[in-house]
């Protein structure tokens, strides 16, 4: 057997390629593990990179997971949940806009990161831990060996000279300059036609400045409204503005591209006349402010698939080098964390003596139906994206089958165990299904049903008994024995339909899927979610019911 200088070469040190070398050197404390980066260190910690919003899995990941709870509360901020405001298009203040969001924190922690100051406490801890990062490296080629007893090869040039390095496993976390994937053409379209502009103000965008009325601004008692990550909602696009603890603001357009130019949009001034257009007030507020225009990029193709991430030969993808769906909901860390996870256990197998040709088709497998169950979410979405009550409805969906299923997978810390998917494999693949039917019936909701105007409706997530419910019980999943995470899914999976019937009661009948069109337990219509909703959001015949 030829030596090697590594177990582990991982190309790319960003957030995907530092987590998991701290995450493989927690589990494997003698392993040989080397970064390749290409930027040199530390990087400017005002490094502006998609990924600064956080939610449950991925913080989880990041605060537990990974151990940086603390770092995460001293040098980041607490985010607020997500915020969508409906019709602020229309409205200079923004109380008479409609909003969904919180009032109240809820039981888990998410943040608003500094990427450059994240990545950089990373590489610290990756130094501090015996991982060797080796920055200022372009990695030039990877020569990957199918034989069991030779290593891979990787090419770098390091100060002007081309280095080789040998390895046993080589992980691609080059993000969208992945060269597994060019080199061995694993790239797949996923027909989601999603573009998007952002940029930073070196300035605090405060959405709370945007009106004085004393009963809106009391909405949000815990923290300042701006530390939510705030969502400006239109037909066939979200803005964001996201608050980062250095005092600057992170605004991106996110957009179909079959709905709006996405050439009028590559410019800072077209930025300017398209918000001036579309959202009058987002665009009143960065020409008064006084903040430096910090930087401005955008990506005509954000969202995009692959054919294979993980493979027996000793080679993976994760982060952006393998798929990215969407920056709506905040994904990114979220498959990061998984992929990641699912990663480590491949390689702890592997180095132990293990075969891994079965487990890494399971692993695979599963990964890619969180993967296409996530794409589900956007694909053909943005349309409804401006209605507010379909959204909403979209919205509260998504949160109990993000809470209820991917999540209690992940906080279980039995992600890596075959045998819960096994024995829970039909009833997830039934609520798979499901979910697909209803992001359907949210999209015909839309087409079917003009949104009444409803000025300033707050639809108060942490006071939806069913949401607190599901996310304060992430917290309580790892206690769980094998049956009673099983009667947990299961629980949830029968919530899961419930809801789906509820919701349909609010949509139009002929957006309706025939399956959810007579609810099986009309005496329990609205004991979920519906009596949490607002009179004002309610159809008439409904308002009767609850």
């Amino acid at each position: 057997m030829i030596s090697l200088d590594h177990d582990v070469l991982i190309l790319g040190g960003g957030l995907a390629g530092l987590t998991l070398a701290l995450q493989l050197r927690d589990t494997l404390p003698e392993a040989r593990i080397a970064v390749l980066e290409r930027s040199s260190h530390p990087v400017p910690e005002s490094a502006h990179k998609v990924g600064e919003s956080t939610v449950e899995i991925g913080a989880e990941y990041l605060a537990s997971t990974l151990g940086l709870r603390e770092h995460l509360d001293r040098c980041h901020l607490r985010k607020y949940g997500l915020r969508l405001f409906f019709d602020a298009d229309r409205a200079d203040d923004l109380s008479q806009a409609g909003e969904l969001g919180a009032s109240h924190l809820l039981s888990l922690p998410s943040y608003q990161v500094d990427r450059g100051v994240l990545e950089n406490h990373l590489a610290e801890l990756a130094g501090e831990r015996g991982i060797e990062l080796i920055t200022s490296a372009r990695v030039r080629d990877v020569h990957l060996d199918p034989d069991d007893d030779t290593p891979h090869r990787v090419e770098a040039m390091i100060d002007g000279q081309t280095r080789e390095f040998r390895a046993r496993w080589v992980v691609d976390a080059l993000g969208r300059a992945s060269l597994i994937k060019r080199k061995l053409d694993l790239a797949e379209a996923n027909n989601h036609y999603c573009s998007s502009v952002w940029f930073r103000i070196q300035d605090r965008i405060d959405v709370a400045d945007w009106s004085t009325d004393a009963d809106w601004q009391s909405r949000c008692s815990q923290l300042p409204r701006w530390h939510s990550t705030n969502h400006l909602m239109g037909p066939g696009y979200w803005v964001w503005l996201i608050p980062l603890a250095s005092g600057a603001t992170s605004i991106g357009i996110v957009f179909d591209r079959r709905v709006h130019d996405f050439d009028r949009l590559k410019r800072y001034e077209g930025v300017l006349n398209w918000l001036a257009q579309h959202q009058p007030r987002c665009h009143r507020a960065l020409t008064e402010s006084t903040g430096e225009l910090m930087d401005f990029l955008y990506l005509r193709h954000i969202s995009h698939g692959c054919r294979q991430v993980f493979s027996d030969q000793r080679w993976a993808l994760t982060g952006e080098a393998g798929v990215f769906l969407d920056p709506f909901y905040s994904p990114g860390s979220d498959f990061i964390a998984i992929s990641n996870t699912l990663i480590t256990d491949l390689i702890r197998r592997d180095l132990a003596g293990q075969s891994i040709r079965r487990i890494v088709r399971q692993f695979e497998s599963s990964y890619f139906s969180f993967y296409r169950s996530s794409l589900k979410l956007y694909q053909d979405q943005y349309e409804l994206f401006g209605h507010a009550r379909a959204m909403s409805a979209k919205t509260i969906w998504d949160y109990a089958y993000y809470w209820g299923v991917l999540s209690v997978l992940f906080f279980s810390g039995r992600l890596t165990d075959p045998r819960l998917l096994l024995r829970n494999g039909g009833e997830l693949g039934e609520l798979v299904e499901l979910h697909g039917r209803m992001q359907r019936m949210f999209l015909d909701w839309a087409r079917s049903e003009q949104d009444g105007d409803r000025p300033g409706v707050f639809i108060n997530q942490s006071k939806m008994q069913l949401l607190v419910r599901l996310n304060r019980e992430l917290t309580e999943v790892a206690e769980d024995s094998d049956q009673a995470l099983d009667e947990r899914l299961q629980r949830n999976a029968e919530m899961l339909r419930r809801l789906a019937e509820e919701l349909a009661l609010l949509a139009p009948e002929n957006a309706r899927p025939e399956a959810l069109a007579k609810p099986e337990r009309p005496d329990e219509a609205g004991t979920l979610v519906l009596q949490d909703l607002p009179a004002q959001f309610l159809e008439p015949s409904l308002k009767r019911a609850v």
